[in-house]
C-alpha cells in the first residue's frame, strides 16, 4: 500500500473515527448566532420602507463581524436583499433596494 509520502512498507492506519450513513448526516447549519440574526431580520421584516434598524454595538452577543457574517449567510439563503453599515458604537440594518 502507498502513503500519501509514497512510503510502500507502512501498514494502513487503522481508523479512529466513527462512521454513519450519509443520510443521517445534518443538512441545516445551526451557528451560534441563529438566534440574534433571526431576531434582526423579524424586525427588519417589520420596517417601514425607507428606514433602518439601529442597533448599539455593545448590545450584540458578537463581534459585529461575526454577525455581519451570520446576516449574510442567512439573508444569501431566504434570498433577502439587506445592506449592512456601522459606526463606532451602532450597527445598522436595512433592506436594500436598486442600489442600497
Amino acid at each position: 500500500m502507498q502513503t500519501a509520502a509514497g512510503d510502500h512498507n507502512t501498514k494502513p492506519t487503522q481508523i479512529r473515527y466513527q462512521s454513519i450513513r450519509q443520510t443521517d448526516v445534518p443538512r441545516s447549519r445551526q451557528g451560534k448566532h441563529t438566534e440574534i440574526v433571526e431576531q434582526l431580520l423579524r424586525h427588519l421584516d417589520e420596517l417601514d420602507p425607507g428606514t433602518a434598524l439601529k442597533v448599539a454595538l455593545a448590545s450584540l452577543p458578537a463581534t459585529k463581524a461575526n454577525i455581519r457574517s451570520a446576516l449574510n449567510r442567512a439573508t444569501h439563503k431566504k434570498g433577502l436583499r439587506v445592506a449592512t453599515s456601522s459606526d463606532a458604537r451602532h450597527f445598522y440594518l436595512w433592506k436594500a433596494t436598486g442600489k442600497s
